[in-house]
């Protein structure tokens, strides 16, 4: 397995991932369809995106796992950030150490970028609480809320 930037050109392989991710679990609330994949593609020329860290996991050519993050920088009080948006590995690859790798190395690229702590919203379902509450050097705070605008 090795991990590697999510470039432009692994997007067919990225469509490829989320559909064989809802293949095998069936609950994601949206679709892999045609817009899908050019808000994605229009994502790579849009300066706005500039803070985003997105990495694969792939093994034997194909996408396996992603993580996916922004550095979050604040004027309250001077500080740099990470925030961890998304994690998944599909389930056929799951329990070998992809998740864990992913996030290992979403966590040293981050503090190379500065950032001083990795924020992330967790997941409600079992399996992701499970993970989330055997990160290693992690505390969990607060509650998340999703506001829409």
């Amino acid at each position: 397995m090795e991990i590697i930037n999510y470039t432009r050109e692994m997007i067919p392989d990225v469509m490829d991932f989320e559909r064989r991710l809802r293949e095998e679990e069936p609950f994601y609330n949206w679709d892999i369809d045609e817009a899908y994949r050019k808000r994605v593609e229009a994502s790579f020329d849009d300066p706005r995106f500039s803070n985003a860290v997105s990495l694969l996991a792939r093994e034997n050519g194909r996408v396996i796992g992603r993580i996916d993050g922004s550095i979050l920088a604040s004027r309250f009080d001077g500080s740099v950030n990470g925030y961890l948006d998304w994690i998944c590995v599909v389930k056929s690859s799951r329990h070998a150490g992809t998740a864990q790798a992913l996030l290992a190395e979403l966590r040293r690229r981050m503090k190379q970028a500065g950032a001083s702590q990795l924020i992330a919203l967790m997941a409600a379902n079992d399996e992701a609480q499970r993970f989330y509450r055997a990160v290693e050097n992690a505390s969990i705070h607060d509650e998340g809320i999703w506001i829409n605008l």
